[in-house]
C-alpha cells in the first residue's frame, strides 16, 4: 500500500496533532493493498458458507424426512469442498512473499511476513450516544464530533502504511481504547457494539462485545507491521539489516507480550501454540538478517574466521529447524501454510550446507604453517563438533594432512548432500516454483560445494564412508525479543469533557445533576469542599439553605452557575463561590449509585483447535444489520471442522482478561491476573 498519510481536516481532540494520521489510500494499487483486498473478500466468502453450513446443519437436526437430510448431506458435501478451496486460497495469499520484499532488485533469501488481521467496521453513535444519555446524563449531540473522531481513527488502523508511521497510528488508537473500555463499557450492561475480527489464517471470524478481542488484534497487527517493515529493509546495507533485526525483534517481543497477556483467545491465529510458532519464526528471521550482517563485509580467507562462519551458519539452521519442529505439530500443522513450513525446511538445510562448506574450506584450504597460531587454532577447532571422531584430536588433524582432508571431504560431501536436499524439497513445493532468486542462491552454492569437492577428488578414495561430524552453533549474537519501550504517542481522552475518567466512569453509576441554590449566611456557605477535580461536599449543616433545598453530603459539584466545574480543583471552585452576593448562585451537583454486581459471561471452548463460539453472533446477523443487540442468539455446536484432520480436542478457556491502563504500552507494568470466566456477562462470546 502507499505510506502516504493524508489529513482528513478534523482536528485530533485525542493526540497532538492538528489532524488524524489517516491510514493508507485503499485505493491504491499496490502488491500490499491488492493481496489485503483479495483477504478481505475471501473472509466475506468463508463466512458467508459458514452460514450457509450453519442453516444445512440446523436443518439437519430439526428434519426427519429422509429425502430432505440427503439432500441437506448432499449441500454439506458442496459448502465443504467450497471452504476448503477458500481456506486454499487464504493459505496461498500468506504464501504471497514477494510484494513484501524490499522494492529493489536484491539477491538475498525471501523472509516471511505476517498478514494483517481484517476487521468489519464498527459503529460507535447509536451505542455511545445512549450511554451518554442514560449514564452520563448528558446531552449526546454535543459529543457527535469526538464519536466521528474516533471511528475516523479506528477505520484509519485497518489500512495502516508500512511505516514507522503507520506503528504509531496502531499505538495511538492501542492507547485510546482502556479510556474508552473505563467510559463506556460497563459490567452491568452490554452495549450492543459487535467488534469482529477474521483469523489471518483459517478466516474464520470472531465477534465479541468487550475490547479484549479488539486489543489483542491491534497488538497481532502491531507485530504484524513491523515484521512487514523487516522484510522491506535493504538487507544490502548494514543500516538495513540493523533496521530488519530491530523490527523482527520488537515483533517478537510484542506477540509475546500478547501471549503472556491475552492467554485465552477465541482467534487460532492468536492461540499460545500459534503464536509460540510465530515468535520462533520471527527470531528466526531475525538471527538469519544478523548472519548476513556478519558476511556482508565479506570473510577473510582464514582458519579461525572460516570456522566462525560456519558456526554462525550453524546457528541460523537450529532456530530455523525449531522452528519447523514447530510447525509441524499436530494443533498447527494443518493450518500453517505449506509455503511456510516448507521454506523453513529449505533453509534448514541450506544453512547446515553452508556450516559444513566453510569448515571444509578450512580445513583443505589452510596447512598449518610454521608461523600460525597452533594453540589458537587447536582451541578454535575443538569448538566446531561435540565429539571428535574416535581416536582423533584436534590438534592430531591439524597436523597430519592426510586426516585434515579426510575430515575436510567428508564435510564438503555432507555440504552437497544438504545442498540437493534443498534443492529437492525447493521442487516439490508448488508455492516455491516462482521464487527465482530462491532457486538461484541455492544452485549457486551447490554448484560451489561440487567445485570444492571436485578440487579433491581422487578415485581411490571412493571406499571413504567416513561421516563428518555435527557442527555445532555459536553466535556472537542472538536474536532477543526486543520489548517496545513505554510508548511515545501521547493521547487525550476523546470524550474529555464528561469529566475525570477516574470518577466519571462507566463502572459508576450517578443520578442525573440537580440543580440547588446555595447562599451565603454570615459570609458561610453551610458545607465545605474537599478532593481534587471534581469536588466533593463534606461537612454539610443540616440546617443550611442548601441542605434544604436538597444538597447531600458526598454530592460532587459539577457546574457553578454556567461555569462547568468537573475538572476543577477546591481552590478554583472555591473562588468562584466567594463572591457570591446574597442572592446566590446555582449550582449542579451528582450522587453515585450503587451499582449492581456484574453479569457473568461464558468462556470460549476450543473443539478441534477451532473456537465454536465464533459463530453465535457472525451467523445470527447480516453485515447490515445495524442493531444485532435485539437478536437473540442460541449457542450452536461447532461446525467449524472445515473437513481438516483435526483431532476433536476440547479444552475450556477462561475470558480475556481487561487490563486497565490509563496510556501507553504496559509492556513494563505487573500483569493483571486472570479472573474466573463467571466474573462476566453471560452474553458475552467467551
Amino acid at each position: 500500500m502507499t505510506d502516504a498519510l493524508i489529513p482528513n481536516g478534523i482536528n485530533d481532540s485525542g493526540g497532538n496533532l492538528s489532524y488524524f494520521r489517516k491510514g493508507c489510500n485503499p485505493l491504491a494499487q499496490t502488491g500490499r493493498s491488492k493481496l489485503q483486498k483479495e483477504r478481505a473478500v475471501l473472509n466475506q466468502q468463508i463466512i458467508k458458507q459458514m452460514r450457509i453450513r450453519a442453516g444445512a446443519e440446523n436443518l439437519l437436526k430439526a428434519t426427519s424426512n429422509n429425502k430432505v437430510k440427503e439432500m441437506v448431506l448432499l449441500e454439506l458435501s458442496y459448502v465443504n469442498s467450497d471452504l476448503q478451496l477458500l481456506m486454499g486460497q487464504l493459505e496461498a495469499l500468506n504464501s504471497s512473499v514477494d510484494v513484501y520484499q524490499n522494492t529493489q532488485e536484491t539477491i538475498n533469501i525471501p523472509l516471511i511476513a505476517l498478514g494483517l488481521k481484517e476487521t468489519k467496521e464498527v459503529d460507535f453513535s447509536t451505542p455511545f450516544k445512549d450511554f451518554i444519555m442514560d449514564h452520563y446524563n448528558e446531552d449526546s449531540k454535543k459529543f457527535e464530533d469526538e464519536i466521528a473522531d474516533l471511528m475516523d481513527l479506528r477505520e484509519a488502523c485497518r489500512t495502516p502504511s508500512r511505516s514507522a508511521a503507520g506503528v504509531e497510528l496502531l499505538e495511538k488508537y492501542y492507547n485510546h481504547l482502556p479510556m474508552i473500555e473505563n467510559r463506556f463499557f460497563s459490567p452491568t450492561r452490554q452495549t450492543g457494539i459487535f467488534f469482529t475480527w477474521y483469523d489471518s489464517f483459517t478466516g474464520v471470524p470472531v465477534c465479541q462485545q468487550n475490547l479484549s478481542l479488539e486489543k489483542a488484534s491491534i497488538l497481532f497487527n502491531m507485530a504484524a507491521l513491523f515484521s512487514q517493515i523487516g522484510t522491506r529493509c535493504n538487507r544490502q546495507t548494514t543500516a538495513g539489516l540493523e533496521d530488519a533485526i530491530s523490527s523482527f525483534q520488537k515483533a517478537a517481543g510484542i506477540l509475546n507480550y500478547l501471549k503472556e497477556t491475552f492467554t485465552h483467545t477465541p482467534s487460532y491465529d492468536m492461540s499460545p501454540a500459534m503464536l509460540s510458532m510465530l515468535i520462533r519464526l520471527i527470531l528466526a528471521q531475525a538471527q538469519e538478517c544478523l548472519f548476513e550482517k556478519f558476511v556482508l563485509p565479506g570473510t577473510q580467507n582464514k582458519f579461525n574466521a572460516m570456522i566462525k562462519v560456519a558456526q554462525e551458519a550453524a546457528k541460523v539452521a537450529e532456530v530455523y529447524d525449531q522452528v519447523h519442529q514447530c510447525m509441524i505439530q499436530t494443533q498447527l500443522k494443518d493450518n500453517v501454510p505449506l509455503f511456510w513450513s516448507t521454506m523453513t525446511q529449505v533453509k534448514t538445510n541450506h544453512y547446515i550446507s553452508m556450516a559444513h562448506y566453510f569448515v571444509a574450506v578450512a580445513l583443505l584450504d589452510h596447512q598449518l604453517g610454521p608461523r600460525d597460531d597452533e594453540d589458537h587454532q587447536e582451541k578454535t577447532l575443538s569448538q566446531v563438533y561435540d565429539q571428535f571422531p574416535e581416536g582423533w584430536t584436534p590438534l592430531g588433524v591439524l597436523k597430519q594432512t592426510e586426516l585434515r582432508e579426510r575430515l575436510g571431504k567428508a564435510h564438503i560431501r555432507k555440504a552437497t548432500v544438504g545442498h540437493e536436499e534443498a534443492l529437492r524439497i525447493f521442487d516439490m513445493c508448488p508455492n516455491l516454483n516462482n521464487h527465482d532468486v530462491l532457486r538461484e542462491i541455492l544452485k549457486t552454492s551447490h554448484h560451489h560445494s561440487l567445485d570444492k569437492y571436485s578440487e579433491f577428488e581422487n578415485e581411490e578414495e571412493f571406499t571413504d564412508y567416513m561421516e563428518a561430524p555435527n557442527v555445532l552453533s555459536k553466535t556472537e549474537r542472538k536474536a532477543e525479543m526486543e520489548i517496545p519501550s513505554t510508548s511515545k504517542v501521547k493521547v487525550k481522552d476523546f470524550f474529555h469533557r464528561l469529566g475525570p475518567l477516574t470518577v466519571f466512569s462507566a463502572k459508576q453509576h450517578w443520578t442525573p445533576p440537580r440543580t440547588m441554590r446555595i447562599c451565603q449566611e454570615d459570609r458561610d456557605l453551610g458545607f465545605t469542599l474537599k478532593g481534587g477535580a471534581p469536588v466533593q461536599v463534606v461537612s454539610l449543616d443540616p440546617l443550611s439553605v442548601a441542605a434544604r433545598d436538597g444538597l447531600k453530603e458526598g454530592d460532587y459539584i459539577v457546574a457553578v452557575g454556567e461555569t462547568e466545574c468537573k475538572w476543577m480543583g477546591v481552590s478554583e471552585v472555591m473562588r468562584l463561590l466567594k463572591d457570591v452576593d446574597e442572592e446566590g448562585v446555582d449550582i449542579q451537583v451528582v450522587s453515585m449509585m450503587e451499582t449492581n454486581t456484574s453479569m457473568p459471561a461464558k468462556s470460549a471452548t476450543f473443539s478441534g483447535n477451532l473456537p465454536k463460539t465464533y459463530s453465535m453472533i457472525c451467523l445470527a446477523h447480516d453485515d447490515e444489520d445495524k442493531n444485532p443487540k435485539a437478536r437473540k442468539v442460541t449457542k450452536k455446536s461447532s461446525f467449524l471442522s472445515w473437513g481438516l484432520k483435526n483431532k476433536m480436542k476440547s479444552t475450556s478457556t477462561i475470558s480475556l482478561p481487561t487490563a486497565d491502563y490509563s496510556g501507553g504500552f504496559p509492556w513494563n507494568k505487573h500483569l493483571p491476573s486472570f479472573p474466573s470466566s463467571s466474573a462476566y456477562n453471560s452474553e458475552s462470546l467467551f
